[in-house]
């Protein structure tokens, strides 16, 4: 991934935020264990679905998105309502208002329209059917089962998690934990 790809100006509102939230965070034991649970969740579930997302490949049915239709949506909500909770500050919960009015305001019905219509071009009857089945944030409680004729081979995961690059993603998160760890016990 290039250094123009990741430095792009709505990241660069995202790393302000993050940074502003870090500097004005009142972490306590109590918000770090409270914070610590959805970060997890949403880590996890962001690293198991790009260990299935075959991004302009194929169609992915396996792994989270048998569930939900975003499941890297899903899990960076919940790790910005971790942080929030982390930074126990008034100014974390400001951040997380800002930050889900933007995602659900805005970014997430753009990118789903646009993502939506993209995969509907190139797979047809089989993400319609696919996105009429599968939710797109709260799970369903059963796995999707494709047509076998709407199944694709899966590659390796660990060749999927390199090839979606969410090292990155997961290491910013761990520095932003640590940084708010630090900030809690230098008091």
């Amino acid at each position: 991934m290039s250094m123009r790809r990741r430095l792009r100006p709505r990241l660069l509102v995202v790393y302000a935020l993050l940074a502003a939230l870090v500097w004005y965070a009142r972490p306590s034991a109590l918000s770090l264990g409270s914070g610590l649970l959805p970060i997890t969740l949403g880590e996890a579930l962001r690293i198991w679905a790009t260990g299935h997302l075959h991004k302009n490949d194929a169609l992915t049915l396996s792994g989270p998105y048998a569930y939900l239709r975003n499941p890297l949506y899903l899990g960076t909500m919940l790790i910005a309502i971790g942080f929030a909770l982390i930074a126990a500050s008034p100014l974390g919960y400001a951040v997380l208002a800002i930050f889900l009015l933007g995602y659900f305001g805005y970014y997430m019905p753009y990118k789903d329209r646009i993502e939506g219509a993209r995969l509907e071009a190139l797979y047809g009857d089989a993400y319609r059917r696919y996105a009429v089945a599968v939710p797109s944030l709260l799970p369903r409680l059963h796995g999707y089962v494709p047509l076998s004729a709407d199944q694709r081979p899966r590659p390796d995961w660990n060749v999927r998690f390199r090839d979606n690059n969410e090292l990155g993603t997961a290491l910013a998160v761990l520095s932003v934990v640590l940084l708010l760890v630090a900030r809690w016990s230098l008091g």
